[in-house]
């Protein structure tokens, strides 16, 4: 049986930017000026073309850009009953002073999976591909974190076991039914694991009534519960992110302080690792990355608009190297390039654009294929 751990050394978080033409129809769409049928249409031609640049550039994997999605959580929310969206008690800012409120889901009724999450959009991903296709979705904890002890009614919810047993209940109808379509690489989006690296959110996770470090447990104890009837040649993969809404985002700190529980705890087989700026910390917390798993090093920013280096990429990789092997290491983007979407909440215009992003995607093959002998 093939390794679940990925061979390849080069990933992407998997957002892409939205064609104009995308992001119109959507508008178009929302204002009741377009019929679903017409935007799907328009959804799988984009999707179709997306693929295709992938494999172009000599991605070894490919996504479908999260291009039926408005953000990268809502194609979870939108296929689940249970949740309503609000501002949380955190806030996305950047250096310049600017901050906008942070959107977290809260559980106002029974959570139940009213339609599948993925599964849809793995059909026609493998339909149009040619290479290795995932799909990915949020981790549990983004359903929790960000309202803290008011992330549940207590009429619907009184004890916090009910409500994660809903929760492993979703996902694992949805992994069973995407793996039974052809499904062998799910991706995971985790964001509350690497904001509780910040001292900043640990403390006010602790003025919440919340002990951060039982919360680092009990989020990978539920993620495992998600997971843990996956095939044996199911790859899981976690995206580890601070949060990232065009160029703001929501954490500082390096992953010391859940480095040992994120690598050893954690059952998946692949992490991609955000580490594009000095808020992500060094590479020490590598030490912990045991054998038969990879981290992939998120050292190209889809937030800078600056292409990197070559010659910095290599000095990055060389860097890594002194806390975990190349065979347990490859390369990423830092988080997907398209993240916030069509969130009401990104209000400032991305200094990424798709040509910015196609070289970024070049240079990432590029370095991966120099530092591993293939991407």
């Amino acid at each position: 049986m093939a390794s679940r751990i990925p061979a390849n050394s080069v990933d992407h978080v998997g957002s892409l930017k939205r064609p104009p033409e995308l992001v119109q129809a959507w508008r178009d769409w929302e204002a009741g000026k377009l019929p679903f049928e017409a935007l799907h249409e328009i959804q799988n031609k984009m999707i179709t073309q997306a693929v295709a640049l992938q494999e172009r550039l000599g991605l070894p994997i490919v996504s479908d850009g999260e291009f039926r999605r408005g953000g990268w959580s809502r194609g979870f929310l939108n296929a689940v009953d249970g949740f309503e969206f609000r501002a949380s008690k955190l806030t996305f800012r950047n250096d310049q002073g600017v901050s906008t409120a942070s959107p977290a889901p809260v559980a106002s009724a029974k959570i139940k999976r009213k339609h599948p999450i993925v599964t849809g959009d793995f059909n026609f991903l493998k339909s149009v591909a040619h290479n290795r296709v995932k799909v990915t979705m949020p981790t549990p904890s983004h359903m929790h974190f960000g309202q803290f002890k008011e992330a549940m009614d207590r009429k619907v919810y009184p004890s916090d076991d009910a409500y994660w047993d809903d929760m492993v209940a979703v996902f694992q109808q949805e992994m069973k039914e995407v793996y039974d379509a052809g499904c062998r690489y799910l991706q995971l989006d985790e964001v509350p694991l690497a904001l509780l690296c910040d001292k900043n959110i640990r403390a006010l996770a602790t003025s919440e009534g919340d002990d951060p470090d039982r919360l680092v447990y009990l989020y990978i104890n539920v993620l495992n519960r998600a997971i843990a009837n996956r095939p044996a040649d199911l790859t899981i993969g976690m995206h580890v992110c601070r949060g990232n809404m065009e160029g703001l985002w929501m954490g500082d700190g390096g992953y010391a302080p859940i480095a040992d529980a994120l690598f050893n705890r954690s059952d998946v087989d692949a992490f991609l690792l955000e580490y594009d700026s000095p808020r992500a910390g060094d590479f020490a917390p590598l030490k912990y990355l045991p054998a038969g798993k990879r981290a992939y090093l998120g050292i190209v920013s889809t937030k800078n608009p600056e292409i990197e280096s070559l010659d910095a990429l290599m000095r990055r990789i060389e860097d890594a190297q002194r806390y975990a092997p190349m065979d347990r290491l490859g390369i990423c983007p830092q988080c997907g390039f398209s993240s916030a979407a069509m969130s009401k909440f990104a209000i400032l215009p991305s200094k990424v654009t798709v040509d910015i992003q196609t070289l970024k995607i070049e240079r990432l093959v590029e370095a991966g294929t120099k530092a591993w002998g293939n991407a």
